[in-house]
């Protein structure tokens, strides 16, 4: 190929990535801002909740694509084997909770912050500035930039290592920040949605061309262990966690998390939120594991073990360059889509149980979202730089998690399923669980002083933080309830 002929085809890339991220732009625009899209007051309900006029389909699809972004679709298929596709298919178990069990109390506590639960259940304000301090630092640390550095690394395959990672990373966080400005959670629905049909499609789309580049044999030369969906005990799942932590890791993401919960508490009703979150599931199920494992196994025959540069290189190779351009317009939607509604979480708990508790309150939530915006954006891009050096960004990000995830679904489960518990006893069982993890991830582990897997030790986490809750408790005098599932019932 001559280099004009690759000149002509860079620059259709190149226009149909611009041409399609202007599309789904306007098209955003033109829905929030059409008659009867709602106010925009600059209240809570307003910036946060979309002014709870989200219907499910908006709902599901921001629920999808806040989760699907290029941790999954590069981290995921970085690990070359189908084993990954646990993380996508357990996540049934999360969402089902979010719809039966969670859902129905956000709404009767009316929250804006999952937080805002905590603080009902315990009836003390500190268990719910702890949590929401928790969330903060996992979005400033570890979703925000983890978004930013999986996404520039994608595009950067794509377009060419010429131009810089951290170019692209730069050019994600800006377009993200203004949809968080501009738009805020209404607008951040929207383009999930929009950008979801045609991300799920490209990404399908990926998986036929890539069988076909193999004659749809991506078996032959291709070890076992990279093809069993039975992990052994050395592999990143082993079998038996998916019975153990795996649920409780879905469950925590999936039904406590404010990124993801945020969205199913901005419908107008119950029943529209869950019918939401059933649409969420269904695609989680039918759709998303094949396309975050599938190709990143093609890979592996075509290039070898390539890390996380997999998914990058096969769309490279098996789509026609003004496709790739497409798929790249498709693929920087979701990274910004995902990190605009992270962001926006990120103002809302600053908002709401910071700012409006220690500072003062909010007039305008608009105004106060756009400085913030600005500041979370340029420490993301700051943190950029650290992820670069990790083997695995998706099994990076899951050890990370677990040093805050199961404490927190700690106090969730030692407020909801007992009575009577003080919220000084819920703090003491969360920094166990952060002390207890912590121990395990920085010295017991890299010592070999256990070899117990880190999906294992959350169970362990789990439990001792909440007898460590159950146990503060009763020493500073107090007598847990055992309550069961009865408040759940009378929410639903």
């Amino acid at each position: 190929m001559d280099a004009a002929t690759i000149g002509v085809d860079s620059a259709a890339q190149v226009a149909v990535f611009l041409g399609l991220t202007g599309l789904v732009a306007l098209l955003t625009w033109w829905q929030v801002r059409r008659p009867g899209a709602g106010s925009h007051d600059g209240s809570r309900q307003d910036v946060y909740l979309a002014g709870k006029g989200l219907s499910w389909p908006f709902v599901a699809g921001s629920i999808t694509l806040t989760n699907l972004s290029t941790d999954q679709l590069v981290g995921m298929n970085g690990n070359q084997m189908l084993l990954l596709a646990w993380w996508e298919i357990a996540g049934f178990v999360g969402l089902m909770t979010l719809a039966f069990l969670f859902v129905p109390l956000y709404y009767r506590y009316n929250c804006t912050t999952v937080t805002e639960l905590l603080e009902r259940r315990y009836e003390g304000r500190s268990i719910r500035t702890l949590i929401s301090g928790i969330f903060l630092f996992g979005n400033l640390f570890i979703y925000l930039p983890a978004a930013l550095y999986s996404g520039g690394l994608f595009l950067q395959s794509l377009f060419g290592t010429d131009i810089p990672l951290m170019a692209f990373a730069v050019a994600l966080a800006v377009i993200s920040a203004a949809y968080a400005i501009f738009g805020g959670l209404r607008a951040v629905a929207v383009m999930d949605t929009f950008s979801g049909v045609g991300i799920l499609g490209l990404a399908l789309l990926i998986v036929v061309l890539a069988l076909a580049a193999v004659d749809w044999d991506f078996v032959s030369g291709v070890p076992a262990e990279r093809l069993s969906m039975v992990g052994a005990a050395d592999s990143p799942i082993p079998f038996h966690t998916l019975f153990t932590g795996m649920a409780f890791i879905q469950i925590f993401y999936w039904s406590t998390n404010q990124n993801i919960t945020q969205k199913a508490m901005a419908a107008p009703s119950v029943a529209e939120a869950r019918k939401g979150v059933f649409a969420a599931a269904a695609i989680r199920l039918l759709v998303v594991p094949p396309i975050v494992v599938v190709p990143g196994v093609v890979a592996f025959r075509l290039f070898g073990d390539v890390g996380d540069a997999a998914y990058g290189r096969l769309v490279a190779e098996v789509l026609p360059p003004w496709l790739s351009g497409a798929f790249a317009a498709m693929v920087a939607a979701a990274v910004i889509t995902t990190f605009s509604a992270v962001l926006n979480s990120t103002i809302a708990l600053w908002s709401v149980d910071f700012h409006e508790r220690f500072i003062g309150p909010v007039a305008n939530h608009w105004r106060l979202g756009a400085v913030l915006s600005v500041v979370a954006t340029l420490f993301a891009l700051a943190m950029v730089p650290v992820y670069s050096g990790a083997e695995s960004i998706i099994n990076l990000l899951q050890q990370l998690n677990g040093l805050t995830s199961m404490p927190v679904l700690s106090a969730f489960v030692a407020g909801l399923l007992f009575g009577g518990v003080a919220a000084r006893a819920a703090i003491a069982g969360v920094v166990w669980g952060i002390g207890l993890y912590g121990l395990y991830s920085f010295w017991w582990q890299p010592a070999g002083l256990i070899g117990l897997h880190y999906i294992d030790m959350m169970v362990v986490t789990l439990v001792t933080s909440v007898l460590a809750a159950l146990a503060t408790n009763r020493v500073l005098g107090g007598r847990a309830r055992w309550l069961g599932l009865a408040q759940f019932r009378r929410a639903a």
